[in-house]
């Protein structure tokens, strides 16, 4: 399958949800590997499956299991469209001072709910 080819959003939250927590958090590449996607847009159809996961859980009152994956180079964080999706979402502040504790918040509460 292609990076152009669209990557399930339950294809994603099957993967995420049998990883064992140490193995955890992945990058964006790694994900999009392990799901079968290559270049060209492998990163963007792992991040529109991941929105969709976000809107799934919000609408389930579910921690974010996209929580669970990360930017390569951003200490740790996901990429600044998970957190305007989570602001929109009402999940995490939309002030960027008070981003990272949040976020950190909602990983170790997605450990927890999706990995139990």
């Amino acid at each position: 399958m292609s990076g152009a080819g669209a990557v399930a959003a339950a294809q994603v939250r099957a993967h995420l949800s049998t990883r064992p927590a140490g193995d955890l958090p992945l990058t964006y590449r790694d994900l999009a590997v392990a799901v079968g996607l290559s270049p060209p847009g492998q990163i963007q159809a792992v991040t529109a499956a991941l929105e969709r996961t976000m809107m799934d859980d919000a609408a389930a009152d579910r921690p974010f299991i996209a929580a669970l994956v990360v930017g390569r180079a951003t200490n740790g964080l996901p990429g600044t469209g998970f957190f305007e999706l989570a602001a929109r979402l009402g999940r995490l502040p939309a002030d960027p001072d008070r981003q990272a504790a949040a976020f950190r918040a909602e990983q170790r509460a997605a450990i927890a709910f999706h990995l139990a």
